[in-house]
């Protein structure tokens, strides 16, 4: 949902100051509310979180989850904050102690009513302008997942159901199953 105040330029310096109960991104200096997830996506995330997390045991890239902020403009006044369902970051010089500045190689988004258009269309576009590698956007509804790989400045899609074994392009040998994904 769309801060409704719309002369309001937003910056991290107002993510970084919002209060312990309050759940917002900002997108090109928009504020975008978020709603608490769904048990549903919950569990979609956990197990994506599991295999990921599994995979990546021993190895130099790291996955977060949800909160985990996402600064996608590196400049000093950042006007777009994020905050992904998972995130996988390799290169460690973009960690901090305050989440990611930059472009992570791997976001995951879980689709839900208020947010298929942001996941779909906006965050899309901030992602591939930012260079995010791999974006995959995941439908609970109909169990499918599409990912989206960056070559040659645009994004390339291919689409899985719940029965398929996905791999992740930026993690070499890494292959995610759908079917414990969307077990729920």
């Amino acid at each position: 949902m769309k801060e409704t105040a719309e002369s309001n330029i937003y910056t991290y310096k107002d993510y970084e100051n919002r209060g312990d109960d309050e759940r917002f991104e900002i997108i090109d200096g928009v504020k975008y509310m978020m709603a608490l997830p769904s048990r549903v996506h919950q569990e979609i995330c956990g197990e994506i979180y599991r295999q990921l997390a599994n995979f990546l045991r021993g190895k130099p890239c790291k996955v977060f989850i949800a909160p985990f902020g996402v600064r996608l403009n590196t400049a000093a006044r950042c006007e777009t904050v994020v905050e992904p369902d998972i995130v996988v970051v390799c290169d460690k010089s973009k960690l901090d102690d305050k989440g990611c500045n930059g472009a992570p190689d791997m976001v995951v988004e879980i689709l839900s009513p208020s947010t298929v258009g942001k996941d779909r269309v906006l965050k899309f576009n901030k992602y591939l302008q930012a260079g995010v590698r791999e974006y995959w956007i995941i439908d609970p509804d109909s169990k499918t997942l599409g990912v989206h790989v960056l070559k040659n400045g645009e994004y390339v899609i291919t689409a899985y159901g719940d029965e398929d074994t996905v791999p992740v392009h930026v993690l070499d040998g890494c292959m995610v199953d759908m079917k414990d994904v969307f077990e729920y």
